[in-house]
This record gives structure tokens, sequence and C-alpha cells, in this order.
């Protein structure tokens, strides 16, 4: 009996590593869709109810890793490292994700959040906007690992 209870358990955990979400454990390599740099790095984290969450682990420009000065509620004026800049994002299937929220730490405010993953996996085309998707701001974020 222990024996079968082991491989059920053992099953369930195969099958909840194998559902994962693609993006969950990435890291990406924001890039400013104005000047064209590397902006931070931005982790992906699968919540418990399957939405994913990103957060800043590495800030590439001199200065701006110290506080987020216009980020509002729990990090405010805290160091960029940490931030949580992206929310609720869903997997809707064929690489699409939609529903979610991404916050901009140079102004502190909070957008619509949707995204498409390339078929090979290596880029993540972001959008936010206000409303409709028609009315934001696209980026394209590149694999750092």
């Amino acid at each position: 009996m222990k024996k079968i209870a082991t491989l059920l358990g053992l099953s369930a955990i195969s099958a909840m590593t194998l559902a994962a979400d693609p993006l969950h454990g990435t890291k990406w390599k924001t890039i400013d869709d104005q000047t064209k740099k590397p902006l931070s790095i931005v982790e992906f984290r699968e919540a418990p109810n399957g939405a994913l969450t990103a957060k800043i682990v590495d800030v590439f420009t001199p200065g701006e890793a110290e506080s987020c000065a216009k980020c509002v509620g729990k990090f405010h004026n805290k160091p960029l490292k940490g931030v949580q800049i992206v929310s609720d994002l869903k997997n809707t299937g064929k690489n699409s994700y939609d529903g979610g929220k991404i916050t901009d730490p140079k102004n502190g405010k909070t957008y619509s959040f949707n995204a498409k993953l390339s078929n090979d996996g290596q880029t993540l085309n972001g959008r936010g906007y206000i409303g409709v998707s028609a009315l934001g701001r696209s980026q394209t974020w590149v694999r750092a690992n």
C-alpha cells in the first residue's frame, strides 16, 4: 500500500512539473522600446492559480537600481530589484498571454498587458495599454537564460 501511495505521489508531482507554464522560471532581458537599450532582467513565476507574475532581478542602468520612487504601494522607494512588474498574466494557448497587468517603474503607472511568445521561445512580444490594445506601447524582450 505504501508503494502505491508513493507512486501516486510521484506521478502527481511529475504531472504538476510537466503542467508548468513555458514562461515559469524563465528570465528575460527587457529592451526599451524607444532607446532600444537593455533595461533589466525580469523573471517569471507561476502563481498557485496558474497566473504568471514577473519581478525585476537585475538592473542595467547605473543609479536606476537604487529605488522605485514612482512605484506605488509596497514597492514605493524600494530598490528596483525585487519589484514585481507583471501580475495576473494568463496563458490563453498557442503561445499567447492576456489579462495581465504591467507596471512601468519609470512613471509608476500600471497598464493592461498581453504578450506573445515566439515559436522558438527566444523573444516575448508584450504590449501595455489602457483600455484597448491599439492605445498602447509594445516591447520585445529577449530570453536571458
